[in-house]
């Protein structure tokens, strides 16, 4: 298995003991099994369909002692069994091949991508379009943010009494808004020349950079930089709020979903509630996260009550340290995780590629400032 990738409850599979031999391959049969056929698996289904060399009463011992471990469950006496959420992420952690796309599939993906790559708008949508078809999944994908958020302008408004609308612009487009309470009295006409004078200092700067020069600067004007350092630090690492999506309505045609109203209500929320996504997206792709390290979420973790009928796989995508975003498939916790994480490596991949070629130039001069420090 790759090494990055990841599941978010490593802990819990990394102490579990360690399967045997026999137990390790009936864990992943039975697990292919239900990804296709969603029930519960018998032992003589697996003697007979894989020609097991043991007898279905070894079966049903070794499937007792994963019972026992907490990998299967048994619905009722007379049924097989079925994996719980801990045997899928001791399959995704320890067990899973590692997987490639075929090759076919590969090709005919990178040419839609080809035949997309002047049109920069229309990268997003296919990407999220792409990935729900080749996965059977929805697929999320937001837009690449800066990784390091570097000023470009400001604004301070007058709002009433000593209360002041601080207005941050970044590069890239980003907006964040904050209240400043000021120590004395001050006219718009002032506040607008000190706005003017820190857009001069600071433009093209990092929080770094401007924390570096807040002993330079007068009261105020060091009081809305200690502000701006403070909400660029914040929005390091954030995922965009620009999110493209696709597959939800195939997605809710999965069994779990039809079948239940709880299920298909939670993975609506999860995809519709931005801030419940972005949540989700924030807390799992931190900035320690770096490009091609998938993140695989089952069952919402303990974490989330909303992913509990379903698995998410996550990965980042772009320049790291310069421009980054989101990329994953939402399905149920029956996910073909191999497949998935392919798909979602692949289409990365890509648009990392896009990302690249659309900020060389900025990134080449990002890359000889850094040099230029030592």
């Amino acid at each position: 298995m790759n090494q990055n990738t990841d599941n978010q409850q490593a802990p819990k599979t990394t102490d579990a003991p360690e399967l045997t031999e026999r137990q390790s391959l009936l864990l992943k049969l039975i697990i292919r099994e239900h990804v296709e056929s969603t029930g519960p698996v018998a032992s003589r289904t697996l003697v007979e369909k894989y020609n097991l060399k043991f007898s279905p009463a070894t079966v049903r011992n070794e499937m007792a002692a994963l019972e026992a471990l907490g990998y299967l469950t048994q619905p009722h006496t007379s049924a097989g069994r079925l994996p719980t959420e801990a045997g899928f992420r001791y399959f995704v952690a320890r067990l899973m091949e590692e997987q490639s796309l075929p090759l076919a599939e590969q090709r005919r993906i990178a040419h839609q991508f080809y035949q997309a790559r002047d049109r920069i708008e229309s990268w997003l949508p296919l990407a999220s379009s792409v990935l729900a078809q080749t996965s059977g999944g929805a697929s999320v994908v937001t837009a690449p943010r800066t990784m390091q958020p570097v000023y470009k302008h400001l604004e301070l408004i007058l709002t009433h009494g000593r209360a002041v609308l601080l207005i941050l612009v970044l590069q890239g487009g980003m907006v964040e808004q904050q209240m400043l309470a000021l120590s004395e009295p001050m006219t718009q006409t002032a506040l607008r020349e000190a706005a003017d004078r820190l857009n001069q200092i600071f433009a093209g700067l990092r929080a770094a950079d401007i924390e570096s020069r807040i002993g330079e600067l007068p009261s105020l004007e060091a009081d809305v930089a200690r502000l701006v350092v403070s909400i660029m630090h914040k929005a390091e690492g954030m995922p965009s709020d620009e999110i493209y999506q696709h597959g939800l309505s195939e997605l809710l045609q999965e069994p779990e979903f039809v079948e239940g109203d709880v299920a298909s209500t939670s993975v609506v929320r999860v995809l519709e509630e931005r801030s419940l996504l972005q949540a989700v997206l924030s807390e799992t792709l931190t900035p320690a996260v770096g490009i091609g390290s998938v993140r695989v979420l089952i069952g919402g973790e303990g974490r989330w009550d909303e992913l509990r009928a379903c698995s998410i796989v996550l990965t980042r995508y772009g320049v790291m340290d310069y421009a980054t975003g989101a990329l994953g498939v939402v399905g149920p916790i029956r996910m073909p995780y191999g497949r998935t994480i392919s798909a979602v490596r692949f289409v990365a991949n890509i648009l990392g590629e896009m990302v690249y070629e659309m900020y060389e130039p900025g990134v080449r001069e990002a890359l000889l400032d850094f040099k230029e420090q030592f």
